[in-house]
Order: C-alpha cells, then sequence, then structure tokens
C-alpha cells in the first residue's frame, strides 16, 4: 500500500505514514516552503504546556511536534496510529513514552491529561466526530485542545492559487524529496475536502468542547483551533 483513499480506512493510512517516515520532516519542511516551523511555534504558543502538566500530543509522528511541550517541563506523550513513524520518533527521543494509537479509541483513561493536541492529523482520521470526542473524554475539566490543522485561505485570489500549488506543484516536489510522492498526493485531496474553519468549530462543539475559537496562519492555509472541556 502507497497511497490512502479518502474513505481513510486507518490500516491505509498508517501503512502510508510507515513509508515516508525517515524524510517525513524534511519533506514537510520544503513542501510548506518553510512555514512548517511557524506552525509548530504557533501550536507551542497556544498549548501553553507548563512544568508538570501532562500534554498528549496526538499524530505526534516522530515526536518533532512534541519538543517544545518537553522544553516548558511538561510531561509528553507522543502518540500515534503508525508504529514506523514512532520507531523513527524512538531513534531520535529514545526516553520519551511514544504510544501507539488511533484517535478513535485511545489507550488512557478518562481525564489523563491537562492538554491534548494535534498537528496536521485530524483530517486523516476515519471519524472526525468520534476523535473530538476521544479528546474530550481523555481531557481533565477544565483542560484545553489544541488542534492545528490545513484549512481554506480566506482571500479567494490567493485560494485558487494554493489549489493550483497543492494539486500541480505538490507532487513533483514530494517526487523529488519524498520516497512515496503518491503519499503527498493523497495529503493533497484530503487537504482540498477538508472542512473550513467554521465547520471545523461546529464539529467541536458539538462533541461538547467549550469556548471555541479559531486564528488563522499563512493566510488561512493553516487553521489553529482551540477550546476548553467543560
Amino acid at each position: 500500500m502507497t497511497r490512502a483513499s479518502l474513505d481513510k480506512q486507518p490500516h491505509e493510512v498508517a501503512a502510508m505514514f510507515d513509508d515516508v517516515a525517515a524524510k517525513y520532516d524534511l519533506t514537510n519542511d520544503v513542501l510548506s516552503l518553510g512555514q512548517a516551523r511557524l506552525w509548530r511555534k504557533a501550536v507551542a504558543q497556544a498549548v501553553a504546556a507548563r512544568p508538570a502538566e501532562r500534554v498528549l500530543d496526538l499524530a505526534a509522528g516522530t515526536a518533532t511536534s512534541s519538543q517544545p511541550f518537553v522544553a516548558a517541563g511538561a510531561y509528553v506523550v507522543p502518540c500515534d496510529f503508525s508504529i514506523g513513524m514512532l520507531r523513527e520518533g524512538k531513534k531520535r527521543h529514545p526516553h520519551m513514552p511514544f504510544t501507539a494509537g488511533d484517535a478513535t479509541r485511545l489507550p488512557f483513561a478518562d481525564a489523563s491529561f491537562d492538554a491534548v493536541t494535534i498537528s496536521f492529523g485530524l483530517r486523516n482520521v476515519q471519524d472526525t466526530d468520534t476523535a473530538f470526542a476521544e479528546l474530550l473524554r481523555v481531557t481533565k475539566p477544565g483542560g484545553r485542545v489544541v488542534v492545528c490543522e490545513f484549512s481554506h485561505p480566506t482571500w479567494q485570489p490567493f485560494r485558487t492559487v494554493y489549489t493550483e500549488y497543492l494539486m500541480r506543484a505538490l507532487p513533483p516536489i514530494a517526487t523529488a524529496v519524498s520516497s512515496n510522492p503518491d503519499a503527498y498526493v493523497y495529503l493533497a485531496e484530503s487537504i482540498r475536502s477538508w472542512p473550513d474553519q467554521p465547520a471545523l468549530a461546529a464539529l467541536m462543539q458539538k462533541a461538547g468542547w467549550s469556548k471555541v475559537a479559531w486564528r488563522n496562519l499563512t493566510g488561512g492555509v493553516v487553521a489553529l483551533h482551540r477550546a476548553v472541556r467543560p
């Protein structure tokens, strides 16, 4: 399996990420034109991890996204359903408690974490509603969630250019820098089919999250959604 279909069968998506694990972080930096690092910084600021807090970093991959929370003194659990990603991450960060898990069936007790976050992984989950309910379940009352995901540019001319980039420029670039360019064709298609900012916020509210808000990054290419468990 080299490429997942948009009905998001978990074993297909996991296998696809297994294939790209070794070069995943480098490829993301190239394809995002360097913006990925700025997006990670925005996530870290939004999560605002504090010493001794427990933070769940879901779809953590190799745990590059987890490092700012570690630096803040939090206890961080990187979780992903791609075993290949977890193995690559364990090589780089051998002391971190990498955990295999599906966002729709998290292997954690109720109210386990002060903060939960998922970056660029939610659209790869088979059932978004169930994932939001699971994130709510494992978060302590008063705890927070931060979702960083590709979204819809707010300025129409830019949205057109961005869509053209995704479907035309991204595949040849991915061919040059990735071991599995087909995986990035899937990723481009999944971005185009993803809900816009208000629609995603509505799904969070439906799952029981309160104080849902979002802000756009890079003109809406990415949106940062935040909420609190009542």
